[in-house]
């Protein structure tokens, strides 16, 4: 396979995405979420090969979890398909428009970004919520995912292109690299001339490789050491359920909490209920020294690098603090700038949490699980975006454009 190919042809077709129209983008969406449906069995027996790999190559339950393609995960994507194709088109439209004492108009319009490499790890359904963007912001994509997940993003590749050709959206504008040799990566990341912005989604290693190695701009989603912070005012039984729903509904995902945070103040009253439903659920506890006394056979000792983790597990880490100041030093110190939430029931605490933590999400009483695109009404997401260049956060349809000036004259010229 050559990526060079790819790349070229991938470049030449986004020159003629702007052209195409916002009905012909729906359609092409409401196409391959029909096709999706009815070929869900097939879906889900290519989806079946990975798994298999992955269990026989003892891939851990959370991994694998990222990996499947069920009946729901399926609905998902057709949904996700469905509500980019509700949601208004970015391309250009004018953000402002203003004159100068020379009588010229000057402007502001969104264009698309032009081409997108995506490197992904895992999730299959990563594919259609890519491309589903990508269509309808009028960029072309290339689509680099896991050697994990080869079988299942190729069979969602087809039926996308299956469905752009049926609509008249260029087919061209959906690459796929369809290889599970891991070099290719390094020469993509190389091919400035061709591709616009590279987004890598998955682990610390693949991120840092990609930022190491690229010529092209890097939005990087980088992992999710996400904290939840219980403040002495918080509702214990908010408490409770929020930091248990953030660790435990769906722990190898990177809005996953991975480390909690208890006030000295309110720990008697919250660590017993708290460990006693961690441990039902499964999940090993790290914890700080006051941590473990509240039952030290149960709660392993932290070490310093507990407190970087992204553990993608049912693993928490667990610190007692004695105060607000010092629970948001530690988020700011070993946090990777992701989604991090505080239950409190005083304002105060809660505005100056908001304020002072320094990341692409931050919560008051909620759930870090919250921290996803579709969830957020952008439709579907590229990823979430833990820089401060062009986007940060969950990265929409709209992040997927960008303002180009616009000027209109009647034959001014400058003295």
């Amino acid at each position: 396979m050559e990526i060079r190919k790819i790349a070229e042809a991938a470049k030449k077709v986004s020159y003629k995405l702007t052209s195409i129209s916002t009905d012909v983008k729906n359609r092409t969406l409401l196409k391959a979420a029909e096709l999706i449906d009815a070929k869900r069995d097939i879906i889900k027996a290519e989806n079946e090969k990975d798994l298999k790999a992955a269990e026989e190559k003892g891939l851990s339950k959370a991994m694998i979890d990222r990996l499947l393609l069920n009946e729901k995960r399926i609905k998902g994507m057709i949904d996700v398909l469905h509500d980019v194709a509700k949601m208004e088109d970015p391309v250009g439209s004018v953000i402002k428009m203003w004159k100068r004492p020379n009588g010229i108009k000057i402007g502001k319009m969104r264009v698309p970004l032009g081409v997108v490499g995506i490197i992904y790890e895992s999730r299959p359904n990563v594919t259609v919520e890519a491309a589903s963007l990508c269509i309808k912001s009028s960029n072309a994509i290339i689509l680099k995912g896991g050697k994990e997940a080869i079988n299942s993003n190729r069979v969602l590749v087809n039926i996308l292109k299956e469905a752009a050709e049926s609509e008249g959206f260029p087919p061209e504008a959906i690459q796929f690299v369809d290889t599970t040799d891991r070099s290719v990566v390094k020469e993509m990341v190389q091919l400035d001339e061709f591709i616009d912005v590279i987004i890598p989604r998955g682990g610390e290693g693949l991120i840092r490789f990609v930022a190491e190695n690229s010529r092209i701009p890097v939005i990087k989603h980088y992992k999710g050491v996400c904290h939840v912070f219980v403040d002495k005012f918080a509702d214990l039984e908010k408490a409770w359920n929020i930091c248990f729903n953030a660790k435990v509904q769906r722990p190898g995902v990177c809005n996953a909490m991975e480390t909690m945070l208890v006030h000295r103040e309110i720990a008697d009253g919250f660590m017993p209920e708290m460990i006693d439903r961690f441990k039902k659920a499964g999940v090993e506890l790290r914890g700080c020294e006051r941590s473990r006394a509240y039952d030290p056979e149960y709660i392993k000792e932290a070490t310093e690098e507990d407190w970087y983790a992204e553990y993608l597990d049912l693993i928490l880490a667990v610190k007692i603090v004695d105060s607000l100041e010092e629970a948001i030093e530690h988020i700011n110190t070993y946090g990777s700038h992701h989604s991090d939430a505080i239950v409190t029931e005083n304002y105060t605490n809660g505005m100056k949490f908001l304020n002072d933590v320094d990341s692409a999400a931050v919560y008051i009483n909620a759930s870090t699980r919250f921290t996803d695109g579709n969830v957020f009404g952008l439709g579907a997401e590229m990823g979430i975006s833990t820089d401060k260049i062009h986007v940060r956060g969950p990265m929409g349809l709209e992040d997927l454009t960008i303002p180009k000036y616009i000027i209109f004259g009647d034959g001014q010229i400058r003295e």
